[in-house]
């Protein structure tokens, strides 16, 4: 069954986030990583409150996959940029059939 990893971003040091963007695709796409939606500006509300004003949503083939990503080695290094250049929530969800 499918997976979604869920974040909520605020970017503060979008010139240094960019080396966390460069590395990224690799071990994403290493455990089987989709992206399916990002936001360039703020998420746009339709009702209650949001966290963080910018979003990613990713698929993956199962939970398993979803935290082996997150656990690699080489995505929790590089996981270090982010953490220094950017607030975020991250959730992982089941799909639906």
């Amino acid at each position: 069954m499918p997976a979604y990893v869920i974040g909520q971003l605020d970017i503060h040091d979008p010139e240094a986030y960019q080396a966390y963007l460069n590395g990224f695709m690799p071990s994403f796409e290493r455990h089987g990583g989709e992206l399916l939606a990002t936001s360039r500006a703020e998420t746009e509300i339709l009702e209650g409150s949001w966290a963080m004003p910018r979003t990613v949503i990713m698929r993956f083939p199962s939970v398993q996959d979803a935290k082996a990503w997150h656990d690699d080695p080489d995505y929790q290094e590089l996981a270090k940029i982010r953490k220094r250049t950017a607030a975020t929530n991250l959730v992982v969800i089941d799909g639906i059939g």
